[in-house]
């Protein structure tokens, strides 16, 4: 075992032995699509003074990183609508040079990107995750409510053109967009991009039940193996794909599956909101309040503790399901409060 790892003041590790040295911070609830899979359409958020400053945001994930996280994620919502978020993320890009932080990164639904691309490249980024279930614009219309296909994948285009590699994420949904998946996969990997396939997850109430949408990775790797020669692989980003490679086309294909195959026994991840609640777990509601020992002080110790006491309480995994015996979510929190 190495001194990092034995040297507690630098390193959390939680009760079951595995090190947690990556963070998923959403800066922000609000999003500009209303997913049917992920929100209702008449949304009620978080009134803006609940939410933490970008500089207390900058402040939280300093104390993170000296406590040894080496990965940030931006999430939302959609984190990019945040006013002036540039301002986080170019603070949290020079973390990088200063080589406290080996990589900073964004899931976006990528209806921004256009406009904020090249400044993402330019402050430390390399890679992104870009959501997108579909490529048939009437039903990408039907799935976000209010998103432009158009607008998203000139949003990705921007981005390969400024150096960003790019991961594709689809929640796999039933009667939706299964059969569209060979094709999307062919775009994407003709591209150079990954793309990642995610079961849809028990979180907060939506106006669909989620048992009609629920279309098991079993079933999805089933089907494209009737297509695709799919070669199990190692690579690991740091995030809970299993990852295959398509023979055919040379690319690159994660599996996400909370409910078919729970992938907690290598999680190395905690969850931040933009309030600055700590989730332990997508799947647990226990959580910790980082915001009042953060303002409580100038001095960073007292959120420090917080965040000790926080990881002892980290769970084994999660407890999804999805049948018609459970009708409500397993979590009363929608997904776009974690950011996934």
């Amino acid at each position: 075992m190495s001194d990092l790892v034995l040297d507690k003041s630098k390193t959390m590790i939680d009760p079951f032995g595995r090190i947690v040295d990556y963070l998923r911070i959403s800066v922000t609830d609000r999003c500009d699509f209303r997913c049917t899979y992920c929100m209702s359409e008449n949304m009620t958020f978080l009134p803006k003074k609940d939410l933490l400053t970008l500089e207390e945001l900058e402040r939280l994930c300093s104390v993170f990183i000296d406590k040894g996280v080496r990965k940030l994620r931006l999430t939302g919502g959609e984190p990019l609508v945040r006013k002036n978020i540039m301002q986080l993320i170019n603070a949290l890009g020079r973390k990088i040079d200063e080589g406290t932080l080996d990589e900073l990164t964004l899931t976006t639904n990528g209806s921004q990107l256009q406009r904020f691309a090249k400044d993402l490249y330019a402050a430390g980024m390399r890679r992104i995750n870009v959501s997108l279930d579909t490529l048939d614009a009437d039903k990408f219309k039907e799935i976000t409510r209010w998103g432009d296909l158009n607008r998203v994948l000139a949003g990705i285009d921007a981005a390969l053109e400024a150096g960003l590699k790019v991961k594709i994420n689809a929640v796999a949904l039933k009667d939706f967009n299964g059969h569209e998946l060979p094709e999307m996969l062919r775009w994407a990997h003709s591209k150079g991009m990954d793309m990642t396939i995610i079961e849809t997850m028990p979180m907060g109430e939506i106006d669909e039940d989620r048992t009609d949408q629920y279309l098991p990775l079993s079933q999805v790797r089933k089907d494209l193996s009737q297509e695709f020669t799919l070669e199990d692989i190692p690579y690991k980003t740091g995030g809970p794909a299993r990852y295959v490679e398509l023979k055919e086309t040379g690319g690159r294909l994660g599996f996400i599956t909370p409910l078919t195959h729970n992938f907690c026994e290598s999680c190395n991840r905690v969850r931040l909101t933009c309030t600055g609640t700590l989730y332990l777990c997508l799947g647990q509601d226990d959580a910790a309040d980082l915001r009042a020992p953060l303002r409580a002080s100038s001095d960073n110790q007292l959120t420090a503790d917080a965040i000790d006491e926080a990881i002892t309480r980290k769970p084994k995994g999660h407890d999804f399901i999805i049948d018609r015996t459970h009708k409500k979510p397993a979590v009363s929190r929608h997904m776009s409060v974690t950011g996934g």
